[in-house]
């Protein structure tokens, strides 16, 4: 079994869903080692987020935007937590609905991400700013 964990920092990116595959691989090349495994990509902020889902069709990631800003929107008179801007509580919960991590399977040395699927940060700040990412792969 072989562990390798890489820090990743992410530049600063507007509000939306950013494809971010490419830099994850490109910073860990060691799972190029792993014939099987596991790795896991965390970030360690908590206005934004993960996830996996489509990497073709770019109105995907818009719509995704769309329906994150329905679902939870800006400047609702309820949230306490409003003195860093009116993106910042939505930004929160947002985040606490997608998560902070993503685990993706290791097979021939390679992510085993699906045709169509891609690793997306979630920036849910109307101005974010370089995100941490914490990059870690296991097996063998």
């Amino acid at each position: 079994m072989n562990i390798f964990q890489q820090a990743l920092s992410l530049k600063a990116r507007s509000r939306g869903f950013h494809l971010i595959t490419t830099e994850v691989v490109h910073a860990l090349p060691q799972i190029a080692e792993l014939k099987t495994g596991i790795c896991q990509v965390f970030i360690q902020h908590t206005s934004a987020s993960l996830t996996i889902n489509e990497n073709a069709d770019p109105t995907v990631r818009e719509d995704f935007e769309m329906y994150f800003n329905k679902a939870v929107p800006e400047n609702d008179p309820d949230y306490a937590h409003d003195y860093e801007g009116s993106d910042d509580m939505p930004a929160h919960l947002k985040a606490a609905m997608l998560g902070s991590s993503v685990m993706i399977p290791i097979r021939n040395g390679k992510l085993a991400l699906g045709t169509w699927q891609g690793i997306y940060l979630c920036e849910h700040r109307n101005y974010g700013a370089a995100r941490q990412i914490l990059i870690t792969a296991w097996g063998a």
